[in-house]
């Protein structure tokens, strides 16, 4: 009797949640792209700012040298169309609450005070409703910007194919796809996107998220229409595979699973467009292993669409190559795990130390905790991104810093060398004919903000607004994202948790330390329009920054030729080079008149935080320009390490606040083979987001005994953004200088 009346209370109860469920979260709606301000930036504030770098421009030295202005960007921004941006917009999670479009808008305009960028929402969470409500908020956009051949900003078209997989052969990485024009007839009908089913599913469901709605009662609405955004996905059916794409139906959802995939169905709109790979090096999603080679052909590669690559942003910095890998992989395939360096040590071998730490506290016997410390390395070596999951109870502390490149400027958790730039700058094909297809890439930066901000990197403040940062803020569910099984002291694989949900493969509480408050892309234009940015794009003519707005010109300068970064040219004869550096303007406090003008005080300070790109006339100094010189591959056994000198020259600065060098290379006419190129301008130190990382404690051999994370939960103060002394810096295009055959 009394356990019939236990089970009814208990089915009632339930039915109650069910029904409570239900209702609550069939009171979610579609989040449009918003309303933005629809306010020119002041014309004198261009002016002034156009007049200010003039001053700073280098001398010309040539007649016929073009008298660029340098324009700074981000062609990398997500809003609340995203899949993962709806988790970080998250309050509970940390978030200040979604972020549509026009607040991206809103944001460049005002907050960063770019001159372009480019919304690259997943295409994954981009169904055909939100494909044209992008676009047109991309128009409106630009019309609040003035007029087309002097607007106060050009906003561009795109999206992100979002390509993961656990298998380092099948991985290709994320590209942005970006386009010049943003009227309906020089845009594809709809996105297209990577078949990604883990991220095409609400990763919560209804009763979870009507329990967040519940304990955040003030924020509900987000976490309804959480559910609502998924809805819509599954609503949208997947487009027929073998149709070509101008003749598939505009409400259906478009996929490719190859870059080959992607390039062809582009190709048949018959449209310009560019293809930015980006975080290729990021240990988050790219399994170890993985390399640049098997997309360097002529199916997975295409060079005159994918021009450029994004070698920085907040995840991380791509751009450098080491010796050391992950993983070693053997004659037959199979994952090994490599011996540690001085200056490396492989994860799969800390997982190893872990088990053995254990196996050792239960007083098992030497032999028996060795042969579990071989079994555990390669149970992680086996596991991918995910090998921090053979390690039961494991905590972000328990891994030190193993998988870090340890010298590297501000690098990505679990950097892979194999897909830095520097490596794809090296590298060559040679196929069956003995032609060679090369990577010639120009350096981009760009934030990768998923909370609606575009250079965000301005100043460096708010952790939770100016990074990926994320976790849960109330002490109940932050345990349900923490490893809480037993610490049990033997190693388990992978395979016994492959139902494991995305966001637990990645290890995303070790992420956290190493998110960054993003980099910038400046391009070299004749003008604001937006075919002049475009065409400094298509040329090459950009480079890179990690946020701080540095100005740099870099040039080859042989004879009555002045020939910008970017360039491809053919010489015997010793090539001469110039670059001219000037710090980044010292922000000032708050926001200069024309953002409080154009936004009231409550928007500034929601959007804005109440700080604005503000630049002071002061700069700051310089510490040095480095060159990198890259030799790439002339036959396909060739080891890479030689090839790559970093730096091949030093140059000091002195602390000043311009530095001009000049240089020259008599090596290439002696040596016969195609040289690279490309500058690295380095201020002195500042504080920034992250910038210690794991903030390790190392002993008097510089090894690494114990590490301070900045967590994203309670454990580090919500406040403290984990600031550390970061040489912020600038990186050139390179210039291509190919030696003339013997043909």
């Amino acid at each position: 009797m009394i356990k019939r009346a236990i089970n009814a209370l208990t089915a009632g109860f339930v039915s109650s949640i069910a029904l409570s469920t239900l209702l609550l979260t069939g009171c979610g709606e579609h989040r449009d792209a918003g309303t933005l301000t629809p306010i020119t930036r002041d014309a004198e504030v261009q002016e002034e700012w156009a007049a200010q770098q003039a001053k700073h421009r280098p001398v010309k030295r040539q007649t016929n040298s073009r008298d660029y202005q340098i324009l700074f960007g981000d062609l990398h921004v997500h809003t609340g169309f995203s899949p993962d941006a709806l988790n970080v917009a998250m309050p509970i999670m940390g978030g200040d609450g979604l972020r549509n479009p026009a607040d991206a808008c809103d944001y460049a305009r005002f907050c960063s005070a770019l001159d372009f960028w480019s919304i690259n929402d997943h295409a994954e969470g981009i169904t055909p409703r939100r494909w044209q409500e992008t676009k047109e908020a991309v128009r409106a956009c630009n019309r609040a910007a003035g007029p087309a051949d002097n607007p106060d900003m050009v906003a561009f078209a795109g999206w992100e194919w979002s390509q993961v997989s656990q298998s380092r052969s099948q991985h290709f990485g994320h590209k942005n796809v970006i386009f010049p024009d943003i009227e309906d007839e020089h845009l594809p009908a709809r996105v297209i996107a990577a078949p990604r089913d883990q991220l095409g599913k609400a990763p919560m469901g209804r009763l979870l998220t009507t329990v967040l709605g519940m304990m955040d009662w003030p924020n509900r609405q987000q976490y309804f229409d959480y559910q609502t955004y998924y809805e819509e996905l599954e609503d949208t059916p997947i487009c027929h595979p073998n149709l070509p794409s101008p003749l598939l139906p505009a409400n259906c959802m478009e996929l490719a699973a190859t870059p080959q995939d992607l390039f062809q169905k582009l190709d048949q709109w018959q449209l310009d467009y560019l293809v930015i790979p980006h975080g290729n090096s990021w240990g988050m999603n790219t399994p170890p292993g993985t390399s640049f080679d098997k997309q360097l052909n002529s199916r997975q590669h295409s060079p005159q669409r994918q021009r450029l690559i994004e070698s920085y942003s907040g995840h991380g910095n791509s751009e450098e190559y080491r010796s050391w890998r992950a993983i070693n992989i053997n004659q037959q395939g199979a994952e090994q795990c490599p011996v540690p360096t001085d200056d490396f040590e492989p994860c799969c071998w800390r997982a190893g130390e872990i088990i053995r730490q254990r196996c050792e506290q239960q007083a098992l016997s030497d032999d028996e905790c060795e042969q579990r410390a071989v079994e555990a390395r390669q149970n992680y070596a086996a596991a991918g991104i995910a090998g921090h999951l053979t390690v039961p109870g494991q905590d972000v502390t328990d891994w030190k810093n193993c998988g870090q490149c340890t010298d590297c400027f501000l690098p990505p958790m679990d950097h892979r060398p194999a897909t830095s730039a520097q490596y794809a700058l090296a590298i060559r094909h040679f196929d069956e004919t003995g032609e060679p297809l090369r990577f010639r890439f120009g350096m981009i930066g760009s934030s990768d903000n998923h909370r609606a901000r575009g250079g965000v990197g301005y100043k460096e403040f708010g952790r939770f607004l100016s990074t990926e940062v994320t976790a849960p803020r109330v002490p109940v569910l932050e345990r349900a994202f923490q490893d809480t099984r037993e610490p049990l002291p033997y190693s388990i694989p992978l395979s016994e948790q492959a139902d494991a949900p995305l966001n637990r493969l990645r290890n995303m509480e070790r992420q956290n330390s190493f998110y960054y408050s993003g980099g910038l892309v400046a391009a070299l234009s004749e003008g604001r329009s937006r075919e002049a940015i475009w065409d400094a794009l298509k040329q090459r003519r950009v480079y890179a920054t990690s946020g701080d707005r540095i100005l740099l010109w870099f040039h080859q300068i042989d004879g009555s030729q002045e020939k910008p970064m970017g360039t491809v040219s053919e010489q015997r004869s010793t090539p001469h080079f110039e670059v001219y550096a000037v710090g980044a303007a010292l922000q000032l406090p708050g926001c200069p008149d024309y953002a409080k003008d154009a936004l009231s005080k409550n928007r500034l300070q929601e959007l804005c935080r109440g700080e604005c790109f503000n630049p002071g006339n002061a700069r700051k100094p310089l510490d040095r320009i480095e060159i990198v010189r890259i030799r790439p591959q002339i036959s396909a056994d060739e080891a890479i390490d030689p090839l790559i000198e970093d730096p091949w020259r030093s140059f000091d600065c002195e602390g000043k606040t311009h530095c001009r060098v000049r240089f020259s290379d008599p090596e290439h006419s002696r040596g016969e083979r195609d040289s690279v190129y490309y500058v690295r301008a380095i201020q002195r130190a500042t504080p920034a987001i992250n910038g210690g990382q794991l903030r390790c404690e190392f002993d008097d051999k510089g090894q690494c005994i114990e590490v301070n994370p900045c967590f994203a939960d309670s454990r580090t103060d919500y406040d403290d953004d984990c600031l550390a002394p970061v040489e912020e810096r600038a990186w050139s295009s390179p210039i291509f200088i190919d030696f003339p055959s013997a043909d």
